[in-house]
C-alpha cells in the first residue's frame, strides 16, 4: 500500500508514524512545518496564486517558505472573475501579481526551489473536483459558491496522480491559523473560521462516504467532516 501524507498549515500538526506514509504533499507554506518536524522533501507542493497578490497573509507565507524546496510545484491559479469597468485597472494589476510569471519570480526571490513546475488553468482543477463529486448536486451547488481550500485541492491533486492507495490528512483545522505566524486575516475578519470551511466539510464528507482510502490524524477533521481517524 502506497500512502500520501497531505500536510496543512495548522499549528502543531498531529503527525502519523513515519513508517505509515511513503510521500509527503504540502499546501502553501506547510513546508515550514515539514522542515521543522524533520519530514522529507515534499513530492509535490500546491501553492495558491493568492500568495503573491500582495496580501498580508501571503507575504507571511512567502517569508515562512524561505529556503524550502519541493520536487514538483503546482501553481494553483485564481478563478477568472468578471469585473466592473471601474475595477478593471486594479484587476489587471492583480492578474499580473497572481499570474505564473510573477508567481515564479516571487517564489525564487523567497529562495523557494523546485525541480518541475506544473501549470494548469483553474478549469483543470475544477474538473478534478467535479469528477470526485460523482453527480452530488448539493455539493456541486456548494462548489459554485466557494471552491475548496488549497489544502483540500492538494489532496485532490494527489488523488488524481494514480500513485497512491491511501491518503492521510494532518495539519488541518478549518481555521485561518498558521504554524509560522498570526494570520492578519483573523483580525480583519473578526473570526478564525475559513471561508472555505462549508465547502471543505461537505466535500470531505462526500469523499468519506464514497471512498475508504482517506484518513486523518486530526480529531477536528474527524468530528466535523467524518473522515476516518487514523
Amino acid at each position: 500500500m502506497t500512502t500520501l501524507l497531505v500536510l496543512g498549515s495548522k499549528p502543531d500538526p498531529a503527525l502519523p508514524p513515519a513508517s505509515s506514509f511513503d510521500d509527503l504533499a504540502c499546501a502553501n507554506a506547510s513546508g515550514y512545518s515539514a522542515a521543522r518536524l524533520g519530514l522529507p522533501m515534499p513530492a509535490f507542493t500546491l501553492i495558491s496564486a493568492i500568495l503573491t497578490s500582495g496580501i498580508g497573509s501571503g507575504r507571511q507565507s512567502l517569508q515562512a517558505m524561505h529556503g524550502l524546496e519541493t520536487d514538483v510545484l503546482y501553481y494553483f491559479p485564481r478563478p477568472h472573475k468578471r469585473r466592473k469597468l471601474l475595477k478593471r485597472p486594479l484587476g489587471l494589476v492583480q492578474d499580473f501579481r497572481t499570474g505564473p510569471f510573477y508567481f515564479r519570480r516571487r517564489l525564487r526571490k523567497a529562495s523557494f526551489s523546485w525541480r518541475r513546475f506544473v501549470l494548469h488553468d483553474h478549469d483543470w482543477y475544477q474538473m478534478l473536483v467535479t469528477k470526485l463529486c460523482e453527480g452530488d448536486e448539493a455539493l456541486q451547488e456548494q462548489l459554485g459558491s466557494k471552491s475548496p481550500s488549497t489544502g483540500i485541492m492538494t489532496l485532490v491533486v494527489g488523488m488524481s496522480l494514480g500513485f497512491y492507495d491511501r491518503y492521510i490528512l494532518s495539519g488541518f483545522s478549518f481555521e485561518l491559523t498558521h504554524a509560522y505566524a498570526d494570520n492578519p486575516e483573523i483580525g480583519a475578519r473578526g473570526t478564525k473560521v475559513s471561508r472555505h470551511t462549508p465547502t471543505d466539510v461537505r466535500f470531505l464528507r462526500h469523499l468519506s462516504r464514497t471512498r475508504g482510502d482517506i484518513f486523518t490524524t486530526e480529531p477536528a477533521v474527524h468530528e466535523h467532516a467524518g473522515v476516518q481517524l487514523l
